[in-house]
C-alpha cells in the first residue's frame, strides 16, 4: 500500500468515526427546527383543519378535527425536542413521517412539486430525511445511543 493510499484510507476511516457521531445529528436538528416552527405555529393559532378535514387521508378524515389540532400540534413540538436530544428517535421520526405524509396528501399535493406554491417538495424532503432516522436510528451523538450503551441492549 503506497502512502498515498494508507492517508487516504487513514482519512476515509476518520470521515467514517466522524459521519457515526455527527452524520444523522444535522438531520434531526434541522427536522427539529421545521417541525418545531409547524407546532409552534398550531399553538398559537387557530385550529384551521375543518377546512381541510375531507382531505385527509382514511382514517384521519373521520378523527374529530380538534383531536387531530391536538395530535399534530402536540406531535410536532414533542417531537422535535426529541430529536434535537435523538431520545426515543425511531418513535417520534414514525409519528413525524405519518403526519408530514397526511399533509402531503391533504395540503400539499395538489400544488405540484413547486415550494413557492406550497407544492410537495418540502414534505418530500422531510420524508426523505426522516426514512434514515427510522432505519438507522439517531446516530451515535444522541441519548438512544447513550440509554443503548447503558443498558447493553442492542
Amino acid at each position: 500500500m503506497t502512502v498515498i493510499s494508507s492517508w487516504a484510507a487513514r482519512g476515509l476511516n476518520a470521515l467514517d468515526q466522524a459521519g457515526s457521531w455527527v452524520g444523522l445529528l444535522g438531520i434531526r436538528l434541522l427536522l427539529a427546527y421545521e417541525f418545531g416552527v409547524a407546532g409552534l405555529e398550531k399553538f398559537n393559532n387557530e385550529n384551521w383543519f375543518a377546512d381541510i378535514q375531507g382531505d385527509f387521508p382514511f382514517p384521519f378524515s373521520v378523527v374529530p378535527v380538534d383531536v387531530s389540532w391536538f395530535l399534530a400540534t402536540w406531535t410536532e413540538l414533542i417531537g422535535a425536542a426529541a430529536l434535537v436530544v435523538g431520545l426515543g428517535t425511531r418513535f417520534w421520526a414514525v409519528g413525524l413521517l405519518i403526519l408530514d405524509v397526511v399533509a402531503w396528501v391533504s395540503v400539499h399535493g395538489a400544488h405540484g412539486y413547486n415550494v413557492c406554491d406550497n407544492g410537495y417538495k418540502l414534505p418530500l424532503m422531510y420524508a426523505l430525511m426522516l426514512v434514515p432516522l427510522v432505519l438507522s436510528g439517531p446516530g451515535r451523538l444522541s441519548v438512544d445511543h447513550l440509554i443503548r450503551n447503558r443498558t447493553g441492549r442492542v
